[in-house]
């Protein structure tokens, strides 16, 4: 008890039970008990004086008190912890999502509720269209991958009000910065190819659930580059995701066009396969790019980097257009084009457009919340392409590919639910 401490003259009942082997302590206690000393409880007044404490008496009172000591722990041991019930757990989330509002001005709702619906519309839009192209005379895959980067302008056009309003100025370009932009640069021109060869070849619904293999790559890379952790629940998730990618290699004669043949169908599975290992060591090397050369990750620096390497990509692939002389065959491919010429530069410059905004929509997500909420975005926009696909592009839908929808998405869970235990372990 804390009234029996003193600095100088009186010993507390902690040091009685600690140090039994100092009897002189219980001696202590028990001779200045009535002088000027506090008076002790009455359960403790009754041991010492039923045992007359003294020189030897000592041992018999610690052996007299441990097992009261030791009973006490082993009721709080016994005692059940409450238990937790489901509408505590709802009232709980609501009120940390209550507080989490009221931490940030409407403003970052705002444009976080709009960077979200980019993602889960502008991205979605992007590949149905890649398809649409395609599917109503449209062949060339050059063409797909520079309109991929072709929206870059946009970019510009969000950091030149950032430059004026908040007062900033562009991050100054070294050699390394620069050397790191055409890298990645170049990377990405090489991952939209392969990607419009997928879609080339494989229905919109099975590009974009082969795509989300991204995810195993990104933490893959991303654990072997930058030094991310992995736990159980992320490596389970690369498991799930690639048992999800066997299912669709197993059911490929489902889903293949009447016009595609066997071996661009395999083709078209590699190359989305390998697209997005890509966009996965892309992913890595960024994040290296930001720790490394960067340091920060302001909103602005974030734009930066996607400006820089959407423009070099842009560059990269304009080569490839050129050399391939897709520009001249443009006018050919319009004219053949279902829907005429119009319809054939509106797919274009909309998948330009839904592109980059699924880009901005994307990193917008991740500088104002977090990896896990850009990753429950990304989960979510899976089955949102998948289902688009079927119901406008009436793309076949087999047993094996929903079990395979199933599955990615339980992998994204599990993805998700080890990088919050991390975010969890990392603030604390």
């Amino acid at each position: 008890p804390t009234h029996l401490k003193s600095k100088k003259r009186y010993f507390t009942l902690h040091q009685l039970v600690i140090e039994p082997h100092k009897p002189q302590n219980l001696f202590v206690l028990h001779t200045r008990k009535t002088k000027n000393g506090p008076k002790l409880p009455s359960i403790y007044q009754t041991i010492i004086d039923s045992h007359k404490i003294s020189h030897k008496g000592s041992t018999s009172f610690v052996g007299l008190m441990r097992p009261l000591l030791q009973q006490e722990e082993m009721m709080e041991e016994a005692s059940p912890k409450p238990r937790i019930w489901l509408c505590d757990r709802i009232f709980n989330y609501k009120e940390m999502a209550w507080e989490a509002y009221k931490n940030k001005p409407i403003s970052h709702w705002i444009l976080l509720v709009l960077s979200s619906g980019a993602m889960l519309v502008a991205f979605p839009a992007s590949s149905l269209l890649s398809r649409v192209y395609y599917a109503n005379g449209g062949k060339s895959k050059w063409i797909i991958s520079w309109v991929a980067v072709a929206g870059w302008p946009l970019t510009v056009l969000i950091l030149i009000p950032i430059y004026f309003f908040c007062k900033t100025f562009p991050t100054p370009l070294n050699l390394k910065l620069i050397l790191s932009y055409i890298v990645l640069g170049l990377l990405s021109a090489a991952d939209n190819l392969m990607y419009a060869y997928a879609y080339a070849y494989l229905p919109a619904s099975t590009a974009s659930l082969l795509a989300s293999s991204s995810l195993v790559f990104s933490a893959l890379f991303g654990y072997f580059i930058v030094n991310n952790k992995l736990n159980a629940s992320i490596i389970n998730a690369l498991v799930v995701i690639t048992a999800a990618m066997t299912m669709i290699a197993l059911d490929s004669d489902s889903d293949r066009y009447s016009s595609v043949t066997e071996s661009q169908y395999i083709m078209g599975f590699v190359w989305d396969i390998v697209g997005s290992a890509l966009h996965g060591l892309i992913f890595a090397l960024s994040e290296l790019v930001f720790v490394k050369l960067l340091g920060r990750r302001s909103f602005h620096v974030v734009l930066e980097q996607q400006y820089m390497v959407s423009l070099i990509a842009f560059l990269f692939t304009t080569i490839g257009v050129l050399v391939n002389k897709d520009f001249q065959a443009m006018t050919s491919e319009a004219a053949s084009f279902e829907g005429g010429k119009t319809a054939y530069y509106q797919v274009l410059i909309w998948s330009a457009i839904t592109f980059q905004l699924g880009v901005l929509g994307g990193t917008a997500v991740l500088f104002l919340s977090s990896t896990v909420l850009a990753g429950v975005l990304n989960a979510v926009r899976v089955p949102i392409t998948s289902i688009a696909a079927v119901i406008l592009l009436h793309d076949p839908m087999s047993g094996f590919k929903i079990l395979s929808l199933i599955v990615t998405f339980w992998g994204f869970a599990s993805f998700i639910y080890g990088n919050s235990n991390d975010s969890k372990v990392s603030s604390s």
